[in-house]
């Protein structure tokens, strides 16, 4: 299956100069392993296919939350109070930043 393609059985009509498909009726005990064969082979390369989809996936998303937790890191490190705001807001502010940096930490850490 992986080196020389999908198996189908061929019947031979006269003296070699005729080939074309079986039908389903006409396949014998080796035809029908073949095909099994073939069947389980495109099952594996399937699998694969998705497992390598879903690795592709992943590494992404967590390139992505490192990414977050740098910027919110860089936030904490450079955390000031802006001019003409109040302590309130500026508390709002720095613990909205905490608050995600900490729940960032904690998703990563889960996988």
């Amino acid at each position: 299956m992986i080196c020389d393609g999908p198996f189908i059985p061929m019947i031979t009509i006269g003296e070699g100069t005729i080939i074309f498909p079986k039908t389903i009726k006409e396949y014998d005990d080796a035809d029908r392993k073949t095909i099994e064969k073939n069947f389980r082979a495109k099952k594996i390369l399937s699998a694969k296919e998705k497992w390598e989809a879903l690795q592709t996936a992943h590494e992404g998303i967590a390139q992505v939350k490192q990414s977050k937790i740098d910027m919110l890191t860089a936030e904490y490190e450079l955390f000031k109070i802006n001019e003409d705001e109040v302590i309130q807001d500026m508390h709002i502010r720095f613990t909205t930043i905490i608050n995600e940096l900490h729940s960032q930490r904690l998703s990563s850490s889960q996988r």
